[in-house]
């Protein structure tokens, strides 16, 4: 058996990271100080491994047990 928890932190940190990229890249078109736009990266970040963890986990464990 493959291991879930390993393949689970992969997918959610490889979407956060994604989102908190595209965030850095939509704010460095404005006129941000780079404090904003590090620190409002960072909170991207977090707040998608705090909503995507429960949620991916459920979902690769369902489709590797079967």
């Amino acid at each position: 058996m493959k291991n879930v928890g390993l393949i689970s932190a992969l997918i959610y940190t490889g979407i956060s990271l994604t989102a908190a990229g595209v965030f850095l890249g939509i704010t460095l078109a404005g006129n941000y100080t780079w404090v904003a736009r590090i620190g409002g990266t960072a909170w991207v970040f977090l707040l998608a491994m705090i909503v995507l963890m429960p949620v991916v986990m459920p979902l690769v464990k369902k489709r590797y047990r079967s």
